[in-house]
């Protein structure tokens, strides 16, 4: 029987044939995919041809495409419905393609081809696009250690190996530990829960095969419980449940993964002649250095704590109103802030969200991306690589640009958080290829799935991803999409949250699922008067996530992180009542991959660009301006990473902007 991963697609669009592949297909179909790839590899590295742009870089570029095409349907598989087998597969895999990776950028006669081109690279007559790409090549290289010889290049290679391995287990434990906790809630537990929050509750209890409601860990269900309960020890049970992910013993604890990993990471820095694994890895970025980023984060902090501290203290009396002596604890923040959100704006959550519906949202952020760039979407029949998939084809102008896969709904075999993958990127080398992207997030589901304000913010920033991917316009997929400075990427997604909020989109969008009936004014406005509220706790619990995440790349790596993460802390003067938004044992973006790795400060770097170019539309009076749209697209969206981010911005704004229009935007600027 044909492996389905092996044979051509030959389907709409050239999709996977997902109801064709089975878990056991993976195994044999990367054995093939690598053979293939190292084949390629060595042909292009023993090559007796002298060395050219076409015969090194373009042939390595086309070199993995196999792979990359059995990778791109396991990896995306392997994070949104798990199984056992995917799972021991990963595990397999991890030490596997580190290997072939450091195969690749330690080849060294691989290398001294890349070496050549780059020191003749005046002369090789390049496109502005070559030779970003040849300069990102050469660049990768020497950051891997194809520079180094002997023990170090060995040891090398075995720290990337360990590391992707350590880097899996530690995605794995923190699935476990989200899909297998769970809290059985009798009816009197219901007790204060909006309607919509105790349908959630149930749903679950259905997607456990539990006889009734059940609180779980994913953030759409436990979050509004945290708000809205009245039963202050049962908000302590979950909430301390919640933040223990990854730190409850056995073998799913991931803080002795954490040290090896931060240890490895800074021994592989030191291997390149770098003073920290921080110094390491912001090279390439827009920040550049560590103090750079300090200096950002720590402007911010100021003013966001002060505020954050002035509102707990206005909490702890409410609560203390209520009878309850001693401190506000992280457990109560959530629920007297809702109470004074709706004291002091009039503003209830519950009475948001039956406007927010999923499919109305879907509808809006369509709608945007089609007044902004010329969009148009048509929905597609499956079947994908779940029944809760939908899928659509993306054209502009009656032409074929991308096929995009939302994948909206929590399950319990589906990693927490909300991303944007590509199951095939965009590139022109080897005959026009569009992409297929992937919208993963954890709502809660419904009949319909009602969204929170965060949720659609969500459903926004991830589309702002997909926007990047689908709008990708470059000849060589290493520049393609998203492939930016990490410290960049998160630009065009943050940007696109600015037009949920806008009031004309509300006002065509925001309706009653049951009555089609748009938002009222009145509760429109009190959305948009509360846009900034409670952004004193926001900022705090986010900026001391960094903040740790900085200090444990910048110098020796500590022996005992939890230890390190209480002295970042206790130094900032985290307050009492509030925690970093991602404590060590379950901060994947840092310990799940090298991604965000002394790189979580992106969010914030990128949100000083952010409010920046949606200002470049407020400036014109139309949110949906054409001309700035098109500059938009041309200078940032359609580029990738085929020009250095900063240059790229300059394009677009003209100058780069300050700290201020962050504060701005989230209401700090008086406190600062």
């Amino acid at each position: 029987m044909t492996n389905p991963l092996l044979a051509g697609w030959t389907g709409p669009f050239e999709l996977p044939p997902f109801a064709e592949i089975r878990d056991e297909d993976f195994a044999p179909a990367f054995e093939a995919a690598l053979t293939e790839a190292r084949a390629n590899i060595a042909t292009i590295a023993e090559n007796p041809e002298a060395p050219s742009f076409a015969n090194t870089i373009e042939a390595m570029e086309l070199a993995e495409g196999l792979l990359d095409r059995v990778a791109g349907v396991f990896y995306n598989l392997a994070g949104a419905d798990s199984t056992p087998a995917r799972e021991a597969l990963m595990r397999d895999l991890a030490p596997k393609m580190a290997g072939f990776a450091s195969e690749v950028t330690m080849n060294r006669p691989l290398f001294a081809r890349v070496a050549a081109l780059w020191e003749g690279r005046e002369g090789l007559a390049l496109t502005a696009e070559q030779a970003r790409v040849l300069e990102l090549y050469y660049k990768m290289f020497i950051r891997s250690g194809a520079a180094l010889e002997g023990e170090a290049a060995a040891r090398m290679s075995a720290v990337k190996e360990r590391l992707a391995v350590l880097s899996t287990a530690f995605s794995q434990n923190l699935l476990a530990d989200e899909r297998d906790w769970f809290r059985p809630l009798a009816e009197e537990d219901l007790e204060g829960l909006p309607e919509f929050v105790v349908e959630a509750a149930r749903e679950a209890g259905r997607e456990r095969g539990a006889e009734g409601p059940v609180l779980t860990l994913n953030r759409s269900l436990i979050v509004p419980f945290l708000q809205f309960s009245p039963r202050r020890e049962l908000r302590e049970i979950a909430y301390e449940a919640w933040t223990a992910r990854g730190a409850n013993g056995g073998p799913t604890d991931n803080r002795a993964n954490a040290a090896e990993i931060l240890a490895l990471r800074e021994e592989r820095a030191r291997l390149l002649g770098y003073p920290s694994f921080a110094a390491y890895k912001l090279e390439p970025e827009m920040a550049k250095t560590p103090e750079h980023v300090r200096d950002l984060l720590m402007r911010v902090w100021a003013p966001a704590k002060a505020r954050a501290e002035a509102d707990g203290e206005i909490l702890a009396r409410m609560m203390h109103a209520d009878g309850l002596n001693g401190a506000l604890e992280p457990w109560d923040w959530r629920y007297y802030s809702e109470k004074r959100r709706v004291a002091e704006h009039d503003f209830d959550e519950a009475a948001l969200k039956p406007y927010l519906s999923l499919e109305a949202m879907i509808g809006a952020v369509f709608d945007c991306a089609h007044r902004l760039f010329g969009l148009e979407f048509r929905e597609l029949d499956g079947p994908f690589y779940h029944p809760d998939v939908r899928g659509w084809e993306v054209t502009r102008n009656g032409h074929h640009v991308a096929v995009f896969l939302g994948d909206y709904f929590a399950r319990g075999s589906k990693r927490s958080g909300a991303w944007c993958s590509a199951l095939r990127s965009q590139k022109k080398l080897g005959g026009e290829t569009h992409p297929i992207v992937v919208n993963v997030c954890n709502f809660t589901k419904g009949s319909p799935a009602l969204l929170s304000h965060d949720d659609a913010r969500t459903l926004f920033h991830e589309f702002g991803h997909a926007l990047h991917q689908m709008l990708s316009d470059v000849t060589y997929q290493f520049v393609s999409g998203t492939s930016v400075a990490r410290d960049f990427v998160e630009l065009p997604s943050q940007l696109n949250e600015h037009w949920l909020d806008v009031p004309e989109v509300l006002e065509k969008h925001a309706r009653h699922w049951q009555t089609g009936e748009p938002m009222p004014k009145a509760l429109r406005d009190k959305l948009l008067a509360a846009g900034t509220y409670d952004q004193g706790f926001s900022t705090v619990e986010y900026i001391a996530s960094a903040l740790v995440d900085l200090e444990f790349h910048d110098g020796a790596a500590p022996a005992d992180p939890m230890a390190k993460q209480a002295e970042v802390l206790a130094a900032i003067g985290l307050p009492h009542a509030i925690r970093m938004r991602h404590a060590t044992p379950h901060f994947s973006h840092v310990f799940s991959g090298d991604g965000y790795s002394s790189g979580y400060y992106s969010y914030m770097w990128s949100e000083v660009m952010d409010a920046d170019a949606f200002a470049a539309f407020e400036e014109t009076g139309n949110p949906f301006d054409p001309a700035t749209a098109k500059r938009l697209e041309a200078c940032i969206l359609s580029k990738g990473g085929s020009r250095p981010a900063d240059e790229e911005w300059l394009d677009f704004r003209g100058k780069m902007p300050g700290v201020e229009a962050l504060l701005k935007g989230r209401g700090l600027l008086d406190a600062a």
